[in-house]
């Protein structure tokens, strides 16, 4: 799996997961959200992914939006 597809599915694992824990434990968890939704956002548009460097490091395959 390349990076860019590792990425994708850990950002929306962990929306789907402060989700399920907003309702489970209060709105406080949608703060979780909303940064990765913002760290998303930034990368489309600088290409910077703290995610994607540590998957470099560990030997992850690069993709096309994150080399």
């Amino acid at each position: 799996m390349s990076i860019d597809r590792i990425v994708m599915a850990f950002a929306g694992t962990v929306i789907l997961a402060s989700l399920a824990l907003s309702q489970l434990y209060g709105p406080l968890w949608l703060w979780l959200t909303a940064f990765v939704g913002a760290n998303m956002l930034q990368a489309a548009f600088t290409g910077f992914c703290p995610l994607a460097i540590v998957l470099k490091r560990l030997g992850a395959r690069p993709g096309v939006a994150f080399h």
